[in-house]
């Protein structure tokens, strides 16, 4: 049996993907204010309707009823990463963050047939002033709130993991009463224990946090014997094109903002820059010790290809 879902705040059309892998929903309605994500979304999910709409202003009665809602409000003015820290006297930043309460406003409307609903933001948003106001608003629609903190290079439960370093809160939200989801099968990645052997990695909280982000504030432990372990991770390099031109990092007419140059500078002096040749002169395929290589141009002289060498699959500490 599927059920109908109401993408707020869309994407690129895979937030909701988890669901639509399985036949579990079938996306009825996706909605963004910005022009391109709404393109986008409807390039990648024709079958649902579009809008696009500043949800803040829009009446929740406009869209019709469905089952589940995805929400994923503003993150910006939430997250560090843009090394700035909130400023309460900041009027377009408050906005930003006050579009959380969205979610409170299409579910006291909607009252979701299916009872069950999804919010996602960056971890950040556990110390926007409001948070605890809006988990109680929640809870006194009658939900039963759960959070759950997961970084997407570990969200291979339904397949592969996204080769990308990204951490995330997530609040499931069902009518209290029902049945509450097994919250540990979704963030039990698969690992390899020296002593146990493979096993599905237990989150495990250091120094009694129950909030934030791997490394930081959480790990994954065996559950066997509680030794740390570390979940395989897939190499940017898996998903990216190596054809496509684009300018060295030196020749950007723009630099690259100082923090993420500090990072490229951690980084070349941990894996180092070493370059593995992967094609030679006639074009023909070498393997090299790297796994799967990708013949990328590197412009030091005509016909030779190299690629970088990608490091461990192992996450760093």
């Amino acid at each position: 049996m599927s059920h109908t879902l109401t993408d707020l705040f869309c994407g690129g059309g895979s937030s909701s993907g988890a669901g639509l892998v399985e036949g579990v929903a079938v996306k009825k309605m996706a909605a963004n204010h910005w022009p391109l994500a709404v393109e986008t979304h409807n390039l990648n999910r024709p079958d649902a309707d579009h809008d696009c709409a500043d949800i803040s202003q829009v009446d929740p009665r406009r869209y019709a009823k469905t089952d589940l809602p995805w929400a994923s409000p503003s993150c910006t003015k939430h997250s560090a990463a843009r090394g700035m820290k909130a400023d309460p006297e900041n009027i377009a930043a408050e906005r930003s963050r006050a579009t959380m309460w969205d979610v409170q406003r299409f579910a006291e409307q909607h009252r979701f047939g299916f009872g069950f609903g999804f919010v996602e933001n960056v971890c950040e948003v556990r110390k926007w002033p409001d948070f605890r106001a809006w988990k109680i608003s929640l809870e006194d629609l009658g939900y039963c709130l759960h959070e759950v903190f997961l970084n997407a290079a570990f969200a291979g439960q339904l397949g592969a993991a996204t080769p990308q370093w990204r951490d995330r809160w997530f609040c499931l939200f069902h009518p209290k009463g029902t049945r509450c989801p097994d919250i540990e099968r979704w963030t039990s990645p698969q690992a390899v224990c020296a002593d146990c052997g493979p096993v599905d990695a237990r989150q495990t909280w250091k120094n009694g946090n129950i909030a934030g982000k791997y490394g930081r504030q959480y790990v994954y432990a065996c559950p066997r014997c509680g030794v740390e372990v570390k979940p395989p991770v897939g190499a940017a390099a898996d998903i990216i094109d190596w054809m496509i031109p684009a300018p060295r990092i030196g020749d950007r007419v723009r630099p690259l903002a100082e923090k993420t140059m500090a990072r490229i500078r951690s980084g070349l002096e941990k894996y180092g820059t070493a370059l593995v040749p992967v094609e030679g002169r006639d074009g023909s395929s070498r393997s090299a010790s790297t796994g799967r290589c990708v013949p990328v141009p590197a412009g030091t002289r005509p016909g030779c290809w190299f690629r970088p060498a990608v490091p461990g699959t192992t996450p760093p500490t």
